[in-house]
């Protein structure tokens, strides 16, 4: 009985933020630069359809890069086509940035040689504290295309909510919101 007792004062000192688990959706993962300073999860109290969204929130006292809820999937048959992928935003004191990201990766070796397209909306910052909304991004999926990755993420304080992504094939009129990866070697005498 003592051992029982002194196991509880013991784990009454430690905070509870120290057995926080990410709660992780089926099929999704946690990444990015440090992701131990971000959890995330399910959360079936704030969703904008269904019963539950996906979300990322900042719990490190100090941050020094993002964390994302992702997942990866075969273009299947958006290879050759161009995507647009759309998800619900929900944002609360997001004091840095956070946006929904997609990237189109290839067969070549090596991260950079790898990335045939990418948009992460830092060019477009999702910031601050707002109700639900719907983003977008636009990218070709290259017939070489391997793999597609996609997700959320949030870069510092605050935290975000995912919910009802879409995927579809829309027509090349439909300007693309990210940029493609190298095609070629560029800048070779460093002049631009």
């Amino acid at each position: 009985m003592k051992w029982k007792t002194l196991i509880l004062a013991l784990l009454a000192m430690v905070p509870a933020a120290a057995f926080a688990a990410d709660n992780l959706p089926s099929g999704w993962v946690k990444r990015g630069s440090q992701p131990a300073e971000y959890e995330v999860g399910v959360d079936s109290t704030t969703h904008h359809g269904g019963r539950a969204s996906g979300y990322v929130k900042s719990i490190a006292k100090e941050l020094h890069g993002f964390g994302t809820l992702m997942q990866t999937a075969s273009p299947g048959e958006y290879r050759g086509r161009r995507v647009r992928m759309s998800a619900f935003v929900k944002a609360d004191h997001v004091s840095d940035w956070a946006g929904v990201w997609m990237r189109v990766d290839g067969p070549r070796a090596g991260i950079d040689n790898n990335l045939l397209a990418i948009d992460n909306m830092e060019g477009r910052p999702l910031k601050g504290t707002f109700g639900w909304k719907r983003v977008e991004i636009v990218l070709d999926v290259a017939k070489e295309a391997t793999q597609i990755a996609y997700g959320i993420l949030l870069s510092k304080d605050g935290q975000v909510w995912m919910d009802d992504l879409k995927f579809e094939i829309v027509p090349e009129s439909v300007p693309i919101t990210g940029r493609e990866g190298k095609t070629a070697p560029s800048n070779l005498d460093f002049e631009k």
